[in-house]
């Protein structure tokens, strides 16, 4: 029997992993999307802190099916980011494919103001 579809994301991920890493002046957004919520974070892997995170748990969320939550989730993150004087990041789509809600919550932080 092959790999589950999680095993695989996880292979992924570290694979992608050794390449990708954040700085203070270029933090690695990290996208998390669970079956109902979708995470993004700003994270600086020098320090191992995290600069600004945004989900789309928080209270008073805008409903929505969830890849325009996705993009919301993207341009929330965007906003606080560029409140701190981050504009240029690198994307970590934590192993999942650059398609549908990772894709919508990347375009949300493009729009926004962050660069990749």
């Amino acid at each position: 029997m092959g790999l589950s579809k999680v095993e695989k994301r996880i292979r992924i991920k570290k694979r992608v992993r050794k390449n990708i890493h954040g700085t203070a002046d270029k933090p690695r957004l990290s996208v998390f999307r669970s079956n109902k919520e979708i995470y993004a974070q700003l994270i600086n892997d020098d320090k191992s802190e995290t600069i600004v995170s945004a989900s789309s748990r928080v209270k008073g969320f805008p409903k929505g099916n969830k890849i325009e939550q996705a993009k919301e989730v993207g341009s929330i993150l965007a906003k606080k980011a560029v409140e701190l004087g981050v504009d240029t990041v690198v994307f970590d789509r934590n192993g999942y494919v650059y398609h549908g809600r990772v894709k919508s919550l990347a375009e949300g932080a493009r729009e926004n103001g962050l660069k990749f």
